[in-house]
């Protein structure tokens, strides 16, 4: 319900713009940005800031310094991993609270290692074969919405 931190996005190696969409995002389903550094922004870039300004204090956020420190905070078993060459399917999951829902950089996705590592936990958003990929803001709204409407339903 309202306040409760569901489930969250978490990405790295974003743009300005697409810390505005996250935000939005994020704001909208009561979810939690985590963001892995290095960002390509300052996280107190004025322009940033006064981009989101209208939703800034509704956002729930924290940004680490790595992976390693990332998984630190999160059990491996709740850490969902996006990338196309992920062979199950991102709906093909029960989504809980407290999910972390990990995104790639947009233009390089997220390391075939990772990918690798998280085995089951690995998902993909089925496309035709005709795109290269879905924009990373696009992909982040598929799946926070997907998660959502499970959890809603609970």
């Amino acid at each position: 319900g309202p306040g409760q931190k569901n489930v969250g996005p978490l990405c790295w190696s974003l743009s300005v713009e697409q810390w505005i969409f996250f935000v939005r995002t994020c704001v909208a389903t009561d979810s939690k940005l985590w963001i892995v550094r290095p960002a390509s922004f300052r996280l107190d870039d004025r322009r940033l800031r006064r981009s989101g300004l209208d939703y800034w204090q509704h956002l729930s956020w924290s940004d680490v310094s790595s992976w390693n420190e990332l998984q630190a905070e999160s059990p491996p078993a709740r850490t969902w991993l996006f990338s196309k060459r992920a062979t199950r399917c991102y709906t093909d999951v029960a989504y809980q609270p407290g999910d972390f829902l990990v995104f790639g950089s947009e233009t390089e996705g997220l390391p075939q290692t990772m990918i690798d590592e998280a085995g089951e936990r690995a998902l993909r958003i089925p496309m035709s074969k005709n795109v290269r990929s879905l924009n990373l803001a696009n992909s982040v709204a598929i799946v926070v919405y997907e998660a959502v409407r499970q959890l809603n339903q609970s």
